[in-house]
């Protein structure tokens, strides 16, 4: 692709790799195949393709950014399946995380737009205030109830109480810095990012990771300082907030290091994750950027830690129990890890079971759920018809965006982690069917499983 920057634009180094990403695309259009949305609403302007050419007039003209750029770079999902479809290398990720950069800065938005951004960044990446609106969330479901809005506010309103847990959720066991010694000798040492929403919604999925670790002769320890990962508010295309999270946990990380040390930087959370290896890059301007580099370069999926340190059930295989496998775009796409979760569940004796399109988006991608009901609804749907002839007794994925998006259809979601533990040790998942309910249904054949030498 040919590009007319200016001198003058290229001495900005943003737009100066936002130049060398534009020249890179070949116009071939392999990405649209894969894009969700693009299968979902059919408009060029919402594939990949589309989308890198208005980036490119937004960035050469200079110019605010107009209703319609925001209008469909808000629709993508940033799933990234179009980067592990490029043939030519595309690195689309950091040219739309700059692109909405330039659209939270230069675009006028409709006021309760704003305030719907302004209040999921508010809320969503700090343990407290999410919890305290969670409380709120039964009287909420009784003003939906009351209302039927179904305007841009309604529409995305209902979008959130839908998200909520109808039952409290109790306080798990990372939301405070501390340290989990190893049982045993010890193997290794690693800082566990406690995040936000998820030690909210669901803290068991901590509690499982934790409780795995050290049994296996891993120290892990909650930093104190850390939190959120940052990827809410740089999706929405909060700069400077998304920076301040970032470096309040490389100064956390970078302590432990010089105290203890650390073997790994650990998430389980695929959307984390993501994020968490891409430090080097999203502080590479910054007096941080070399303990960015090193973090990022610790930084691994819970999965990926597992295989390194070679997991073994030790409770006797359950080949009855059939599971979904979902692969969270943040962890296929994103990390390029793949085979280990797959690896990792057949080792424990479930039978893996993968749904037909498993690369395209579920529909959660952080609050796209929120911000874009209707074409998340659509994929909701569509990833729910390809999972639903598995017959399987539980949906299981690394990410608990997606297994929040997928609940409610009949179908527990279960996060990997908490089946791999415990097949280890740990307690059963509440949310596993009975014994009784798994011995009456009918399994089936063994789908897509990953080969048991796979990494990643």
């Amino acid at each position: 692709m040919q590009t007319n920057f200016s001198p003058a634009q290229l001495a900005d180094p943003d737009i100066a790799v936002a130049d060398k990403i534009l020249r890179s695309c070949v116009h071939c259009g392999l990405c649209t195949a894969t894009c969700p949305t693009f299968v979902t609403v059919g408009d060029e302007d919402d594939s990949p393709r589309g989308r890198i050419y208005l980036i490119k007039d937004m960035l050469e003209t200079g110019a605010a950014a107009s209703a319609p750029v925001a209008f469909h770079l808000d629709r993508c999902l940033s799933c990234l399946a179009c980067m592990t479809t490029c043939p030519s290398g595309v690195d689309y990720m950091h040219l739309i995380d700059y692109a909405r950069v330039r659209v939270e800065a230069t675009y006028a938005r409709p006021a309760h737009d704003k305030a719907v951004r302004a209040l999921l960044a508010a809320i969503l990446p700090y343990p407290a205030r999410l919890r305290a609106v969670l409380r709120g969330a039964g009287l909420g479901r009784l003003v939906r109830r009351l209302t039927h809005d179904r305007g841009s506010f309604g529409q995305r309103l209902h979008a959130m109480l839908d998200l909520a847990p109808a039952v409290r959720i109790p306080r798990g066991s990372t939301e405070r810095p501390g340290v989990f010694p190893a049982l045993g000798v010890r193997r290794a040492r690693v800082a566990l990012l406690a995040g936000c929403a998820q030690q909210v919604l669901d803290p068991g999925i901590h509690d499982a990771t934790i409780g795995l670790l050290t049994r296996m002769g891993v120290e892990v320890v909650v930093a104190k300082g850390a939190g959120c990962c940052g990827a809410l508010t740089h999706h929405l295309g909060k700069h400077a907030a998304a920076l301040g999270f970032a470096r309040a946990n490389v100064a956390a990380w970078t302590r432990e290091i010089g105290a203890d040390g650390l073997d790994a930087v650990v998430t389980d959370t695929s959307g984390c994750g993501t994020t968490l290896k891409d430090y080097g890059f999203l502080l590479r301007d910054t007096p941080e950027a070399a303990d960015a580099a090193r973090i990022a370069a610790l930084a691994v999926d819970i999965s990926e830690l597992l295989v390194r340190l070679e997991y073994r059930p030790s409770r006797a295989p359950v080949p009855q129990i059939v599971i979904a496998y979902h692969a969270a775009c943040s962890l296929q796409h994103g990390q390029r890890v793949t085979g280990a979760p797959k690896t990792l569940l057949r080792r424990a004796g479930f039978t893996v079971a993968e749904p037909r399109d498993s690369h395209l988006c579920c529909g959660s991608a952080g609050t796209y759920n929120i911000l874009q009901p209707e074409i998340a609804g659509q994929l909701r749907a569509r990833k729910l018809a390809t999972i639903a002839p598995l017959r399987p007794h539980a949906i299981v994925g690394g990410n608990i965006g997606c297994l929040t998006q997928l609940a409610g259809a009949g179908i527990p979601t279960i996060h990997t982690v908490a089946l791999l533990d415990w097949m280890a040790g740990g307690p059963r998942p509440a949310k596993l069917p009975s014994d009784a309910e798994i011995a009456a249904s009918q399994p089936i054949p063994d789908l897509g499983l990953a080969p048991e030498n796979a990494q990643s």
